[in-house]
């Protein structure tokens, strides 16, 4: 049952408030590139977190807001499957928060929210909360396969 939380409005007044507790969590491992890599979910009221490891180190985070869209994005063609419809929604902003220094794991990193956000996206159009993720990759894999595995569990996790 959700448990019930005061969510101020004045000085003097509260709004008692449903929420799920505790947070919705899934987790999911696998072998990429022979290395054991994990990936949580953690759906908050207002943020899903996504935590993707290996070697349990966590390098970079990153979050992208899904409810501050481009205002003509409802007007934009969008992809069908059989024109690339694994490509990013080109109006997500990925933000780099913490780490990411070394301009090809920011390029990455960011790569890979954007991806996990488009996906989630189009899940469920209604979704807004925050996208953040946490990545903590033992080497900067540029190539299709790795990308593909990854976002392949990330999306199990959800």
């Amino acid at each position: 049952m959700p448990a019930p939380i005061s969510v101020p409005r004045e000085p003097h007044e509260s709004e008692v408030v449903s929420v799920p507790f505790p947070a919705r969590t899934k987790q999911v491992a696998g072998i990429i590139k022979g290395i054991k890599t994990d990936v949580m979910s953690i759906a908050f009221a207002d943020k899903i977190m996504i935590t993707i490891t290996q070697g349990g180190r966590l390098a970079q985070w990153i979050h992208v807001p899904l409810d501050a869209s481009n205002p003509s994005y409802s007007e934009q063609h969008l992809p069908s499957d059989t024109e690339g419809g694994l490509l990013p929604m080109p109006h997500l902003t990925p933000t780099t928060i913490l780490g990411g220094t070394v301009p090809e794991r920011e390029t990455m990193g960011q790569l890979y929210a954007t991806q996990i956000a488009s996906s989630i996206s189009t899940k469920n159009p209604d979704e807004n909360r925050m996208i953040v993720v946490g990545l903590g990759l033992g080497k900067v894999e540029g190539d299709r396969e790795t990308f593909f595995d990854i976002i392949e569990l990330v999306l199990q996790s959800l």
